[in-house]
């Protein structure tokens, strides 16, 4: 889990021109074989494009660029999300990287929940690599943890070493009644995994609902976190940073003590009108630069 990546240098705070994104895209692809995962401290901010189903990827991106977020998060056919899908039949690697380029937005992340990360992963390294975000697998009793974690683990090496493959890693989020949901199974998790490739991806909202604090979990994944929901347990809007009831500055300084390397993917479930959604995210995105700046 060490080493350099220039995917997720931290060193850039400003939006990304086409020419640096196809650099850096380069730059991933030259440097395969020592590509690890570097801390940052600028805490950068994503989102979904599910949050804009309703919209064909061109639009999607289009949108979230114009809000002023620096990475997208795209999704596979999950609630009939068309992005990934329309990518790989329509774009190839080649025409999405063209299209983030021209939108000035890094491929940060891509979930994978319908289809798996198989289906897409080539698609994925010829846009230059990012995170692939998946589930786990059902829930066991406390006395199968280890035992269940080392199987799962060990399904997940052919995946996690095609991520590698494409310049890419691979991240298990947790979920209620999932195998990965709780403090123990993340320590299971972390005790047990070894491959490079293979990581976490954490939604605050589960744990929320479960009891379990955001910040231990955060301690404990530790640089096997490869993705971070900025996601509250609340209803509606309110899941949003700044909209709901949580306190996100214990999650942003854990997340900065833990050296995570990747970006703040804000994101709700449930999805309003177009209007709405957007005004939302705007909002969201400015609570959390004035978190990360320091201010209330």
């Amino acid at each position: 889990m060490n080493g350099g990546d220039p995917m997720f240098d931290g060193k850039s705070k400003s939006l990304m021109t086409r020419r640096g994104f196809l650099g850096r895209t380069t730059a991933a692809a030259a440097g395969m074989a020592g590509v690890g995962w570097t801390p940052s401290q600028s805490l950068r901010q994503s989102t979904s494009s599910l949050l804009f189903k309703e919209f064909p990827i061109d639009t999607a991106c289009e949108r979230i660029a114009a809000l002023g977020f620096e990475a997208i998060d795209l999704w596979s056919a999950y609630e009939g999300c068309p992005h990934l899908d329309d990518a790989l039949q329509r774009l190839g690697g080649s025409g999405l990287r063209e299209l983030l380029g021209r939108h000035r937005l890094e491929l940060f992340a891509a979930s994978t929940y319908v289809g798996g990360y198989e289906k897409y992963a080539r698609l994925l390294g010829a846009a230059g690599g990012c995170v692939a975000v998946q589930g786990s697998a059902g829930p066991c009793r406390p006395d199968e943890l280890t035992a269940r974690m080392r199987a799962f683990l060990e399904d997940q090496k052919p995946l996690a070493d095609l991520a590698g493959e494409q310049q890419s890693w691979l991240a298990i989020e947790n979920h209620g009644q999932s195998l990965l949901d709780g403090l123990d199974s993340f320590k299971a998790f972390v005790d047990l995994n070894t491959h490079p490739r293979l990581g976490l991806a954490l939604a605050p909202y589960h744990l929320q609902a479960g009891g379990v604090s955001v910040e231990q979990v955060i301690r404990v994944a530790g640089r096997q976190l490869r993705f971070f929901y900025a996601w509250q347990h609340a209803p509606g809007i309110g899941q949003l940073p700044g909209q709901g009831p949580a306190d996100f500055r214990p999650w942003l300084e854990a997340l900065r003590a833990s050296g995570y390397g990747g970006c703040l993917n804000v994101f709700m479930h449930g999805h309003p009108d177009a209007v709405t959604t957007t005004r939302a995210l705007r909002q969201a995105r400015e609570s959390l630069i004035r978190l990360t700046a320091g201010h209330p």
